[in-house]
């Protein structure tokens, strides 16, 4: 997969180039490409925002600038994404949809916003990863991009993915490792038993529980 990140921060993305992420990049299953969109201003400062019409707080990102970044990293079958606190909640759902994909671009607003123009000119999907406001689009960008990126094909085990939460609309059921005792507490004994049987029991169990007290939104769903 190829995903293509337009931004004012490139060095935000640093995340990108570590753990999972790093490897999946090195097994060259991921490509993963940072943009400066100050690059492609015509500003003889780089300048990339300016004042609403109409009035209004803040800055808007300018148009000039974001559409140039876009046409120079856009080919055909790509998917072009912008997060935003207006787009549909980004599920577990898409993270698996979008991991399908074969190419995707991420454009990472700022300030205020955006010229409404830009989705005049190309086809973008609007995400959001809560009903909250962030300083920019760099963060969004970064939680969907891992999200995506666990699902493709190779970068994590299937076995893995199988077992987390929302991959059965359960949440994920509690984990332990040694040692066994620690300051008094103890392991669920059934997990130390060997009894596969059981401990599989246990866990569904033990997921049950833990979506019906924390997300029994989930259970409306199956």
């Amino acid at each position: 997969m190829k995903i293509d990140i337009l931004t004012l921060f490139p060095n935000a993305f640093s995340y990108l180039d570590e753990s999972i992420i790093k490897r999946a990049k090195e097994k060259r299953i991921l490509e993963i490409n940072i943009h400066d969109i100050r690059e492609f201003s015509t500003d003889k400062h780089k300048k990339c925002d300016d004042y609403p019409f109409g009035g209004g707080a803040g800055m808007l990102m300018s148009l000039q600038p974001l559409y140039d970044a876009i046409k120079s990293v856009k080919k055909r079958n790509c998917k072009i994404i912008f997060p935003s606190p207006s787009g549909k909640v980004f599920t577990h759902s898409d993270a698996v949809d979008l991991s399908k994909e074969k190419h995707l671009i991420f454009v990472c607003g700022h300030y205020e916003g955006i010229d409404e123009r830009l989705f005049e000119f190309f086809d973008i999907e609007k995400f959001s990863i809560g009903d909250f406001v962030l300083t920019g689009g760099e963060l969004p960008a970064m939680v969907m991009v891992d999200a995506i990126s666990r699902q493709v094909e190779g970068v994590i085990s299937q076995e893995s993915l199988s077992e987390e939460s929302f991959s059965n609309s359960l949440l994920e059921y509690p984990q332990y490792t040694r040692p066994a005792v620690f300051k008094g507490k103890s392991v669920p004994e059934v997990l130390l038993s060997g009894n596969h049987q059981e401990i599989e029991k246990w866990r569904k169990q033990k997921s049950l529980e833990n979506t019906k007290k924390n997300r029994p939104d989930l259970l409306n769903k199956k």
